[in-house]
């Protein structure tokens, strides 16, 4: 039992909206499927930590979710910046039992557990959020995270944080998230977003007794990385 994480797996299997068109991203749907089958067993945890599927609607997306539901393990969903299929948890709980995608979980306010870990997250947002509209969505993505550490710390598990968005780079720091993670007691946290030429400013290290972690999809060559591995039940 082992739980991995990736982010931006940015699935287009129905709506043409592919990612091919950039550097790196070749036959990255394939490389995917290949990876994730090598390493992932059915006993397994993945988090996709956002940019989950370019879909506008459940509907749409459902090639993705089934792409998705095929492969081993359960899966534990994030919301992107591009995931705009994203309604509410209880709407895509009810849609993914209906299509039989017993594999797929939101997380989103909660926490679910895998070994001695508890994981938690939400979204997060941009580093300069100065307009009034942008504060409103830090100050609610600050109480989602909350949440969704609280219900962690409920378990007794060590609570392990999972964003899209990065909390901090190697000049920047969006100091609302980044400020909840230092005060909870985080010890880890993994944040995707970065593309391309955009992982040279990503930070990737310790800082306030925090480890950081890049985990999109390109960086890690389209393979889910290890959280923890052999993990008693």
């Amino acid at each position: 039992m082992a739980l991995f994480v990736i982010g931006d797996t940015h699935l287009s299997l129905a709506t043409g909206k592919t990612m091919q068109i950039f550097n790196g991203w070749a036959d990255y749907e394939k490389r995917l499927e290949n990876n994730w089958k090598r390493v992932v067993s059915e006993n397994d945890t993945v988090v996709i930590a956002g940019d989950v599927s370019w879909a506008m609607s459940f509907e749409e997306g459902k090639a993705d979710f089934e792409f998705l539901n095929s492969l081993p393990g359960r899966k534990l969903l994030m919301k992107g910046n591009h995931d705009y299929w994203w309604a509410t948890k209880k709407k895509a709980d009810e849609f993914f039992e209906a299509n039989s995608f017993n594999t797929l979980n939101i997380l989103h306010n909660n926490t679910y557990t895998c070994g001695n870990i508890a994981v938690c997250g939400t979204r997060g947002w941009f580093f300069d959020a100065e307009s009034d509209a942008d504060k409103k969505v830090v100050l609610r993505e600050v109480g989602r995270l909350k949440a969704s550490i609280a219900a962690a710390k409920e378990t007794g598990l060590e609570p392990v944080v999972f964003l899209h968005y990065p909390p901090l780079n190697v000049s920047q720091r969006c100091d609302e998230i980044y400020n909840v993670l230092v005060e909870e007691g985080i010890k880890r946290c993994y944040y995707g977003h970065l593309h391309s030429y955009s992982h040279a400013t990503a930070f990737n290290g310790i800082s306030d007794g925090i480890r950081f972690s890049l985990i999109s999809s390109d960086f890690l060559e389209f393979c889910p990385v290890p959280v923890y591995e052999n993990m008693s039940i």
